[in-house]
């Protein structure tokens, strides 16, 4: 459908530097005591869940907090491994706020917003003395300081870690803070909870229907605002670096309630994680992106070397260098294996489309550490790396120390997400997102370890500055779940239960989600074509129906039910897998983690990268598609419509985004 006109981002005014510090001068003010007065929910408890409901609470407000997950400790910003970005420049190697703006503005191929992601630049630095404060063991230097190590496009060392699990320790030093505020009384923690629905009164979010996992009880919470930090979709491809759990649920069913869904098809395929092993996996595992700062990227030069590595009638370490290929040394000799992941992962598609993989299935590339161990030394190498390299033998059973590791490209976060505008607000009011479950900072790719930057910008930070200029408007407690809409919402919810119940089919859940999971990834993955998504949408219609006419649900709903669960969280994947190819679809250029094989550059093509061949890169189109796609639902099966938000370049200039 056409579009409806363009959404106002709310974006200040003045030069770009100055938007966040103006913003903050004149933003609304709400004093302590009434803060005392205000209920929020935050639905989620990870790094961006859970700052938010920690500072919150801290602030004065009264928090409500949601997870479905037996603790928070368990949210999976746990699984980051390799770092968080921050424009400190301890390296004195020429980093600033401006160029980790331009870097992530370029990352993302020009598709994201310039003052979101200047914000989140300036904020960086912040969130480093932050997550100190609260003792996470960052690494250091010898001396003393905070190390830095590199991450993919970038050309400084911009990247702090505590080894390879970041993530954790992050998500440790914020738990304390949220279980401070447990304690105190501030937040008030509902674990192994499922949000199933987002209550609307007067075309504003004032609250959420919610399933507890234990008891399958079915209830309602009001608030004065909800805010949402669910994180991303990924799971809609079935096979996924994610945890199992993580679902699109909680966004998909805000988006039904008339939030726009923005860049649907924005999702990133991380190019270092351990291959497919056989086709009944359930899950795949991330080896981090900092691997690729000492580990060196290649494929055999020849097929006929490549298939006796394939039938073990070869090892990596037995081919000479002269028939080794660093494909990404050889194609982007100012990046070389720090290419960002999206150009990165097709490098490594085309290498094995070539029948150059060394994987048994011929889908893996290798990453070898020879080159590094011989330079630094072993222990080195384990002090960085230990854990993932321990990690990878515990899968693979080889050693990494020993022979180069072998990875493919698989699906790992999505940019795509609830649209926000400068207030982390959607379009309707009361609802705010958070991190990746909103779409503001990444455009078409995000840079490595910008996730955990983002996550804990907006909860920290960002959220209790913008949050007030909504309350400052609202009446505390106005509304309670006596509203006529919360009993209707609850109605609807366990009516959705009972129909699933009540199918009582033959196929269990799991074989509806690998088969629309491996449709979206052959459709909609790595490579898309106008034609494969046109067969897609044909084909989820049909998974629909065999769903609802098939699936088999076992035991009962008033009380544990793990395939109760699932079925819900399939049941809106499908739903969204339809909107996902639908922007595909619509977004007929290339640019970032949305590569249309229709839009690439050719020979025939201007050389515009000074010396270096673009054949085979995304080619954008800016004329026609520089601006935010914004999805209003109309129903499953039915075309949503198209809301667009112009992107405004005041400070970058648009260029094809070379990494040569």
């Amino acid at each position: 459908m056409a579009s409806s006109g363009s959404l106002n981002s709310a974006i200040p005014d003045g030069p770009l530097a100055e938007k966040w510090t103006k913003y903050k001068s004149k933003a609304k003010l709400i004093n302590p005591a009434n803060k005392r007065k205000f209920k929020i929910i935050v639905v989620g408890s990870g790094l961006a869940g859970g700052s938010a409901a920690a500072t919150l609470s801290e602030l004065g407000f009264q928090v409500d907090c949601f997870c479905y997950q037996d603790s928070p400790r368990r949210a999976h910003s746990i699984a980051a491994q390799g770092g968080i970005n921050a424009a400190k420049n301890y390296q004195n190697d020429g980093d600033s706020v401006w160029r980790l703006f331009y870097d992530t503005i370029k990352g993302g191929d020009f598709r994201s917003r310039e003052a979101n992601v200047h914000r989140l630049a300036e904020v960086s630095s912040n969130i480093i003395d932050q997550c100190v404060a609260q003792g996470v063991p960052f690494a250091r230097e010898y001396g003393g300081l905070l190390a830095n190590r590199s991450f993919g496009g970038a050309q400084v060392s911009r990247t702090f870690y505590a080894a390879g699990q970041t993530g954790q320790q992050l998500l440790i030093g914020c738990y304390q803070a949220l279980e401070k505020e447990i304690q105190k009384g501030g937040v008030k923690m509902y674990p192994r909870t499922e949000m199933l629905d987002l209550v609307v009164v007067k075309d504003e979010a004032k609250g959420i229907v919610v399933r507890d996992l234990t008891t399958g009880e079915v209830k309602s919470y009001a608030a004065d605002a909800v805010i949402l930090a669910t994180g991303g979709y990924g799971n809609v491809f079935y096979l996924s670096t994610n945890a199992m759990g993580c679902n699109v649920m909680a966004a998909f069913k805000a988006h039904k309630r008339g939030a726009f869904f923005a860049n649907p098809c924005y999702t990133q395929i991380h190019p270092t994680c351990i291959p497919v092993s056989g086709d009944y996996q359930s899950k795949l595992t991330l080896m981090s992106e900092s691997l690729r700062n000492d580990g060196r990227i290649w494929v055999p030069k020849t097929q006929e070397i490549a298939e006796k590595i394939r039938k073990g009638e070869m090892m990596g370490n037995d081919v000479p260098d002269e028939d080794r290929d660093y494909y990404l040394e050889r194609k982007y000799p100012s990046f070389g294996n720090l290419a960002p992941r999206d150009i990165s992962s097709r490098s490594a598609k085309e290498a094995c489309d070539d029948g150059r993989g060394v994987a048994s299935t011929g889908l893996g590339v290798f990453l070898d550490f020879r080159d590094a161990i011989a330079r630094l030394g072993e222990d080195t190498i384990r002090a960085r790396y230990g854990n993932l390299f321990q990690m990878y033998e515990k899968i693979s059973g080889e050693n990494p120390y020993k022979q180069p590791m072998k990875i493919y490209p698989a699906v790992h976060y999505t940019m795509g997400g609830l649209w926000v505008d400068y207030n982390l607000m959607s379009n309707l009011k009361g609802l705010h997102v958070l991190g990746e479950a909103n779409f503001s900072d990444h455009g078409a790719n995000r840079l490595g370890a910008s996730a955990l930057m983002q996550g804990l910008a907006d909860g920290y930070f960002v959220i209790p500055a913008t949050l007030p200029n909504y309350l400052a408007g609202v009446e505390p407690g106005s509304v309670t779940t006596d509203a006529p809409e919360f009993k209707a919402a609850e109605d609807e919810v366990k009516g959705q239960i009972d129909k699933l119940m009540n199918v009582k089919g033959t196929k269990p859940v799991d074989v509806f989600h690998r088969e629309l999971g491996l449709l979206v990834w052959d459709k909609c993955g790595m490579a898309r074509t106008k034609e494969g998504l046109e067969e897609a949408l044909k084909k989820i219609p049909e998974i629909r129906k065999d769903f609802w006419e098939n699936v088999r649900i076992p035991g009962k709903a008033d009380g544990l039910n793990m395939e109760l669960e699932k079925a819900g969280r399939v049941a809106d994947f499908i739903d969204f897998a339809e909107l996902m190819c639908h922007d595909a679809l619509d977004r007929a250029e290339s640019c970032g983690g949305h590569f249309r094989v229709e839009h690439q550059f050719t020979q025939d093509d201007e050389d515009v990268a000074s010396g270096f061949t673009n054949e085979g890169e995304a080619k954008r189109h800016d004329d026609k598609f520089c601006y935010v796609a914004a999805w209003e639902n109309n129903g499953p099966g039915i075309k949503p419509t198209l809301h667009k938000e112009e992107l405004e370049f005041e400070s970058v200039e648009l260029s094809v985004r070379s990494y040569k």
